[in-house]
């Protein structure tokens, strides 16, 4: 069975004065630990607030309806992102936590498949401010993997398959099962707006994989999302790729709908391990860790 590793040495060591310091570097650090705690405060406060300004509130709806969604920022940028994951220890957690949002994902859903890599979705704000919107983890059937790559690719070295073009494309048109599971972090997040989204991003994949002629797919998979469904924070979307490159969409366990269609999928999938991917580290941690599987094997 697939497990983790967590590179606690990623982690910052704490703040320790040194016994010999002087009193004045002593007010000094705690003025600074103090500085730090009432900005936090404040920041709580402005959070908590936002309630009360219904107009900043709708404003900033308005505005994340409606940008573009951009990359995410490196994950190399923040020392907190250190999920890594392995199949080299023996024990596996039962969930593991992305630790920029808190959101928590099962090591294993649909009862064979396990969890590759988890990242986030943002949008960016005027290049100014990235909002958290979901959160997602990548999971695969091993034993599928297995069945449909190794011979292909079991004698190159993990080093050298996670980043071959050939072994990325293959993922995305073989007809094994994967699954994305993206969990809700945006607290004011309508189904409007990740139909929006998805016309636009889905929408741009099915073109770039089957030509402009794909309307109406792309209208059978973006109105699953009906405006009378809610999803608040913690919600849980699963977009999963079944065998005979099916498509099924999953709300908070309900089943909303499934799509017969090679493209479809794979314009899904291209958005979370294909050549310009949401987040590119989560990315590379699904590919080290598929490619790193047929050496154990």
């Amino acid at each position: 069975m697939a497990s983790l590793r967590f590179p606690f040495s990623s982690f910052p060591p704490p703040i320790n004065p040194k016994p010999n310091s002087s009193p004045t570097s002593s007010f000094r650090f705690l003025a600074a630990a103090g500085a730090s705690v009432a900005g936090a405060c404040a920041a709580i406060t402005v959070t908590q607030n936002s309630d009360k300004h219904p107009l900043l509130q709708n404003t900033l709806n308005f505005i994340l309806s409606h940008l573009h969604f951009t990359p995410n920022a490196p994950s190399t940028s923040s020392p907190f992102f250190c999920a890594s994951l392995s199949l080299s220890s023996d024990v596996t957690p039962p969930h593991v936590t992305e630790s920029k949002t808190g959101a928590s994902f099962p090591s294993l859903v649909r009862d064979s498949q396990t969890l590759l890599g988890i990242g986030l979705r943002s949008k960016s704000l005027f290049g100014l401010k990235n909002i958290n919107v979901y959160a997602f983890g990548v999971y695969a059937d091993e034993d599928d993997v297995q069945k449909y790559l190794k011979k292909k690719y079991g004698n190159i070295s993990a080093s050298e398959l996670k980043d071959n073009k050939d072994f990325h494309d293959d993922l995305l048109e073989a007809d094994l099962n994967l699954t994305v599971r993206l969990q809700i972090v945006y607290s004011r997040l309508s189904v409007r707006s990740v139909r929006s989204a998805f016309e636009e991003s889905v929408g741009s994949r099915l073109q770039k994989f089957g030509g402009p002629d794909n309307k109406e797919l792309l209208h059978r998979f973006t109105s699953q999302f009906k405006d009378e469904m809610k999803l608040p924070k913690g919600s849980v979307i699963e977009l999963s790729r079944e065998h005979g490159h099916v498509l099924r969409t999953k709300i908070d366990g309900e089943d909303v709908g499934s799509i017969e269609s090679k493209l479809l999928c794979q314009s899904v999938l291209d958005l979370y391990i294909g050549e310009d991917p949401f987040d590119r580290q989560a990315k590379e941690h699904v590919m080290h860790k598929l490619a790193s599987g047929f050496e154990k094997n």
